[in-house]
């Protein structure tokens, strides 16, 4: 199957799932708030996805597309706050017509320049990949540690 076809569908895909996650949110409420996914994600994340889909509505969800974590959240959300559902099916909708293919033909380069690299020196492919992945292991270093370093600043709560 070609490259486009695959990118209709996947993008198809993703706006029946982000429907699915509106009306589940819709359906359910705030009991989802008390789910297991929810407890994972934690309460203050939650609280956090709420205020911005409360201040941005629809722009939120088209916005959501370019943030991982967010993809999966804030459709729900969006649900559970009951945002107008002719905006959220316009927004869903132009966030699958641009993240889809943007992300698919651009991943499509890069691994597909990589391979090439790799072709012509699978040394430097070697080096480009343990560079990605030396870079990749900082940030998430870094954002751990500036995480840990915002918890130990909030004082405990005293009973």
């Amino acid at each position: 199957m070609p490259l486009w076809l695959w990118v209709i569908v996947g993008g198809v895909a993703l706006f029946g799932v982000f429907q699915v996650y509106y009306w589940v949110g819709y359906v359910l409420g705030s009991r989802l708030y008390t789910s297991r996914l929810a407890i994972k994600i934690g309460q203050e994340n939650i609280l956090r996805v709420e205020k911005v889909v409360r201040k941005w509505g629809a722009v939120a969800v088209y916005a959501c597309f370019w943030v991982p974590g967010l993809r999966h959240t804030l459709p729900w959300v969006a649900g559970v706050l009951r945002i107008s559902y002719p905006w959220y099916v316009v927004a869903s909708a132009l966030g699958c017509l641009t993240w889809a293919p943007v992300t698919s033909f651009g991943l499509y380069s890069v691994i597909w320049g990589w391979l090439e690299l790799a072709v012509r020196s699978p040394l430097l492919a070697g080096l480009v990949a343990v560079a990605v992945v030396a870079v990749i292991a900082w940030f998430v270093r870094r954002r751990r540690r500036r995480v840990a370093h915002s918890e130990a600043d909030i004082p405990a709560a005293t009973p």
